[in-house]
């Protein structure tokens, strides 16, 4: 494909007052997608070994915990991380490829050349995620992010029929990856492509380091197995562009207009979703870990459009009855346009409560059960629902949603806008991701990847930094 920005062909949808109308909607789905990724990540700072664990087997499966021991904490944490693995992080995802056709219908409606700009929103994507790899969370959505919106910015340009094409394309590319390394696993026998023995030395520096070492012992650690540490969107790259393409098809489809035609597309998505996602994730799940790529990558997506379709029509269900946005609406949509800040900080939170260079409560608490753990989780959503919601008073986007703005600004301007200065919400996970995005102005390609906001003619820019 040539690099070479083309003119946009007018959007077949919405026309150009649907998209100057915020749908909150997107803004709740984002918020409860950052959420969710850390009921799944937050097994991880706890663990021994902290984010080597995912590698080194350190984390059993939520099935074989429950199965091993019946008690009422094992089943609590298999229920709990049985709902969270890979479905939030897929949900995530979707919604980053809605607001990739967010921007390009913001693009289209401006008469402006696409991708354009947009290229270096996603290359700026892409350093944010090196840095937060580096500084803060070995497992970092925002660089895989960021690489598979370049290619499928490209084919937002072309017809239906190529991105058609191109999704059964990934879609089968997906599944042979899947099978072959589920192959490998059932050969090896191990679930993880470990034979089960005696734990490696970096399976018992990592345990050290994250227990007792310093902080730039724990970057340099990042730096030399990055490797082994960025093997999660490399296996997943076809699954992020076949998640981005139906965040692109939802969105142009309506799902998330507030008129009926969405409505019912919600209900089916709850309905279709959770039936077949509910039953699929259980079978994965006890057939074991050399099922996981299967559960985690396969069986996860189906369940996130339950997800994605049942907080729809709760939502739907609150709007008909008029009722006003209780608490947890509000803090949600709060985190939503907040994404990027919330993503970070949640991790940042976390390493320093269960790492050694912090309180070092994983090491502490060590074998006390799990029920600290979905404490911490609880914890750390009330301080970012608390904390985007007072931000947002003042401020009309996150403060690392203003330093994506500024630096891609033409003109640079600084610093958070105010409240109500009519900006939009910079940029953040639910377009760029465990990750997203809010977004940024039109004008910067950074509106909002799953943002809440469809920025038309003069139109306020969509939240989309987080995808």
């Amino acid at each position: 494909m040539s690099d070479t920005a083309v003119p946009l062909p007018a959007p077949p949808r919405p026309s150009p007052p649907a998209a100057r109308r915020r749908i909150p909607l997107l803004d709740v789905l984002r918020g409860a997608a950052i959420l969710g990724t850390l009921m799944t990540n937050v097994w991880i700072f706890t663990a021994p070994g902290g984010e080597w664990s995912v590698l080194s087997g350190g984390m059993p499966s939520p099935a074989e915990s429950v199965l091993s021991d019946p008690s009422l904490p094992s089943v609590a944490e298999g229920v709990f991380r049985f709902l969270a693995d890979g479905k939030f992080l897929s949900l995530l995802t979707v919604l980053f490829g809605v607001g990739l056709a967010v921007q390009y219908e913001s693009a289209a409606a401006r008469g402006q050349a696409w991708p354009g700009r947009y290229r270096r929103r996603a290359l700026f994507l892409f350093l944010e995620g090196t840095l937060h790899f580096t500084l803060v969370f070995a497992w970092d959505v925002l660089m895989g992010y960021a690489v598979t919106a370049l290619l499928v910015a490209r084919l937002l340009g072309r017809s239906p029929r190529a991105r058609t094409v191109a999704a059964w394309t990934f879609a089968g590319l997906h599944l042979a990856l899947v099978l072959l390394v589920t192959a490998a696993f059932l050969t090896d026998g191990s679930g993880t492509g470990r034979d089960g023995g005696a734990p490696s030395p970096a399976d018992e520096r990592a345990v050290a380091l994250y227990a007792d070492g310093g902080y730039l012992d724990q970057v340099a650690f990042r730096l030399e197995n990055f490797a082994a540490l960025r093997i999660e969107p490399v296996l997943s790259f076809p699954l992020l562009v076949l998640l981005f393409l139906l965040g692109v098809r939802l969105f142009r489809a309506g799902a998330f207009a507030p008129d009926a035609a969405g409505r019912r597309i919600r209900a089916r998505l709850c309905a279709w979703g959770l039936g077949l996602g509910l039953p699929l994730n259980a079978a994965a799940a006890l057939a074991g870990p050399d099922f996981l790529m299967l559960g985690r990558y396969t069986a996860a997506p189906v369940l996130a459009l339950g997800y994605l379709g049942l907080i729809g029509v709760l939502a739907d269900r609150a709007a008909r009855r008029g009722r006003r946005p209780g608490p947890l609406t509000a803090g949600l949509t709060a985190v939503g346009r907040t994404a990027l800040s919330a993503y970070v900080a949640q991790n940042a939170i976390c390493a320093l409560v269960s790492y050694g260079i912090g309180l070092g409560l994983a090491a502490r608490f060590d074998g006390a059960g799990p029920w600290w753990v979905m404490g911490l989780w609880a914890a750390v959503c009330l301080v970012l629902t608390l904390g985007a919601s007072l931000w947002l008073r003042r401020f009309s986007h996150g403060p690392l949603e203003a330093v994506q703005k500024w630096a891609l600004s033409p003109r640079g301007t600084a610093g958070p806008a105010p409240a109500g200065t009519g900006e939009a919400g910079a940029a953040g996970p639910g377009g760029a991701g465990p990750v997203a995005g809010t977004a940024g102005t039109a004008a910067t390609g950074t509106a909002g990847a799953a943002g809440g906001e469809a920025a038309g003619a003069g139109a306020r820019p969509g939240d989309q930094t987080l995808r």
